[in-house]
């Protein structure tokens, strides 16, 4: 190696491009990271089932937060509540999801996917395991569960 060419670790994983500046940066490693977890989803879930990583991920979350509101998942996601009300209205007009007013409160609603939407849940949730798993082969089981850990602590580090 010559002295201009930086090492494997300085460099960006595709068009050897220097990056010893942005190594260091979370929201940077996270941005490249995601261009491998992206390309997953896509192949796995998105494509085949018509759903983008939103729709997916509220599918999910009603699926395994049975009753749900809206609120909830607008707080969940940090988006507005016409925002997550325009993807459950398209969730709803899939037939993957429904709503259910409150016996309690007429001006609650709560969310709870249809059988159709409980299996693409739960299909989707095993074929992007299965996709992650073979990408990301390279890291061990523990190395996995480690960035999973970290990556969801960071997560936690969300201000309201």
């Amino acid at each position: 190696m010559n002295a201009k060419t930086p090492a494997a670790r300085d460099q960006t994983p595709y068009g050897r491009l220097t990056e010893a500046g942005l190594h260091g940066i979370l929201g940077y490693q996270l941005a490249q990271a995601a261009i491998t977890t992206t390309r997953v989803f896509s192949e796995r879930v998105g494509q085949p089932s018509e759903l983008r990583p939103v729709e997916f991920t509220i599918l999910t979350l009603v699926h395994e937060n049975p009753g749900v509101s809206a609120r909830q998942l607008a707080d969940a996601l940090a988006v507005t509540p016409p925002n997550i009300t325009m993807w459950i209205d398209k969730l709803e007009r899939r037939g993957l999801i429904e709503r259910e007013r409150s016996t309690t409160d007429r001006r609650a609603q709560h969310i709870r996917t249809t059988p159709a939407g409980t299996m693409l849940a739960r299909q989707s949730v095993e074929h992007l395991l299965e996709g992650e798993q073979a990408t990301l082969a390279a890291l061990s089981p523990a190395e996995r569960a480690m960035l999973v850990e970290l990556l969801h602590k960071v997560a936690r580090c969300r201000r309201r």
